[in-house]
């Protein structure tokens, strides 16, 4: 079993920044390819990016391409997330998960909790 949990969402200005942590429990977190999702009100689980298990490579949405960056230290067993210019679109409750890489989020058994982030106008 291995438990996420998400932390840094808040409301944020647009055009603000914000960083998210993803923190795991258990030895086995540079097994993982660790993701965000995110979800807004009414949508669906959408991809934003990733990160495979070494660090080595990372993948982005395309609505979030050079606005994000993705990061892990598999020492502290923790994903990071850099938020910069954000939109109000960005708006939504961001999830981590953990497993292979995919950008389908039917795909991952092991999520965490989610952290809301609100972007003001």
């Amino acid at each position: 079993q291995v438990l996420l949990v998400e932390s840094g969402g808040g409301l944020v200005q647009a055009g603000g920044s914000l960083s998210l942590s993803c923190a795991t429990s258990g030895r086995t977190f540079n097994t993982y390819a660790m993701v965000w999702f995110r979800q807004a009100p009414g949508q669906e689980r959408e991809f934003v990016g990733g990160i495979r298990e070494s660090g080595g490579l990372t993948y982005y949405a395309e609505s979030v391409k050079g606005r994000i960056t993705i990061s892990r230290d598999n020492a502290k067993n923790t994903m990071y997330m850099q938020m910069n210019r954000l939109k109000r679109e960005d708006a939504a409750v961001y999830y981590c998960a953990a497993g292979y890489f995919y950008r389908d989020p039917s795909a991952y058994q092991h999520w965490g909790q989610g952290t809301q982030v609100t972007v003001s106008s």
